[in-house]
């Protein structure tokens, strides 16, 4: 059949019908909203390469929390900022360090209410800002993966619900899982950024969370973009190691990678839209050479409609204006 018989245009005639018939509409509940905690300054900073986005004070933490309620959100993910760096990044794993503290704050204030997500790095806490130990130019996987272990406990001991390994070590997620359970912490859950690509788009992040190389890239150890299969034998290899849900980053250049990994594997799948896919609708926006709220509901339905179930994003904050775009 086709036309006259067949017209498309009936199932898009009023925005009721349109609504109703939506496979994929993004619901706050299915965000997580990132929150930079720093343990330097009394006020919210901005950052510059994110118009609108700010580090938090630890003592406004809770305000932030308050703020993802109140915008129907249910997660957050948290960054720390340390006053202090040194070669081991021993501040990710002590036990009063930035992100602790604030896991602490949130689970006490807001209980189960809120779900607190850690992200287990080295890169903001380490004094050359790779994701893990450097020996003789060379960065050593195994002794990383102990420390990331110790991380992940000691976010646990803090309260936080989910850790999410992001250093892209091999056996990062084994270690982890490892560590966990023997501290008695089986029931923390594991978000394992298995498909982490070596990404132009995470430059305004690395002011965010002060996090840049001092030298060199990351390219060792994230993944080369032209990559496909290798990033389902990493999303494999991490579901296999004991990763409850699994990420890839960034989402929009990788939509491809979300699908196949929506077809192929059966856990939870975040995507993580990334600060450089923020900051380049936020600036277009500013310019008035867009239309921001029509963009980011796109975007979202996009990365929703290629297969994520969550999805991490700097948009979360204001979810409530673009949700509502029709």
């Amino acid at each position: 059949m086709s036309f006259p018989d067949v017209r498309m245009r009936r199932l898009r005639r009023t925005e009721a019908i349109r609504n109703m018939l939506n496979q994929f509409q993004v619901q706050p509940n299915n965000l997580i909203y990132p929150i930079f905690v720093d343990e330097t300054i009394l006020e919210p900073v901005p950052i510059t390469a994110m118009p609108g986005y700010f580090r938090c004070p630890l003592d406004q933490v809770i305000h932030e929390g308050q703020t993802a309620l109140e915008q129907g959100l249910k997660s957050v993910l948290l960054f720390g900022v340390p006053a202090e760096k040194n070669e081991t990044g021993s501040g990710a794993y002590a036990k009063d360090g930035i992100v602790q503290q604030a896991a602490s704050k949130l689970k006490d204030h807001f209980k189960e209410e809120l779900v607190v997500v850690g992200d287990v790095c080295l890169c903001e806490y380490i004094n050359h800002g790779h994701c893990g130990i450097i020996k003789d130019g060379e960065l050593q996987n195994d002794k990383t993966i102990e420390l990331l272990g110790k991380t992940a406990v000691s976010q646990a001991a803090a309260g936080v619900d989910i850790v999410a390994p992001s250093s892209m070590m091999d056996g990062q997620v084994a270690a982890i899982r490892e560590a966990l359970d023997d501290a008695n912490f089986e029931q923390t859950a594991i978000l394992a950024y298995s498909a982490k690509y070596a990404s132009a788009f995470y430059g305004p992040f690395r002011e965010a969370a002060d996090s840049t190389p001092r030298f060199g890239n990351r390219k060792s150890y994230q993944m080369s973009q032209g990559t496909l299969k290798e990033a389902l034998r990493e999303i494999e290899l991490d579901i296999n190691e004991g990763a409850d849900m699994i990420m890839i980053k960034p989402a929009l250049a990788y939509l491809d990678i979300i699908s196949l990994a929506k077809a192929t594997f059966d856990v939870p799948i975040v995507a993580y839209n990334t600060s450089g896919e923020y900051s380049m609708v936020r600036a277009s926006a500013l310019n008035g050479w867009i239309d921001e709220q029509a963009v980011v509901h796109e975007i979202l339905t996009s990365i929703k409609r290629a297969g994520a179930d969550m999805i991490i994003t700097y948009h979360a904050k204001n979810v409530n204006a673009w949700l509502n775009y029709t």
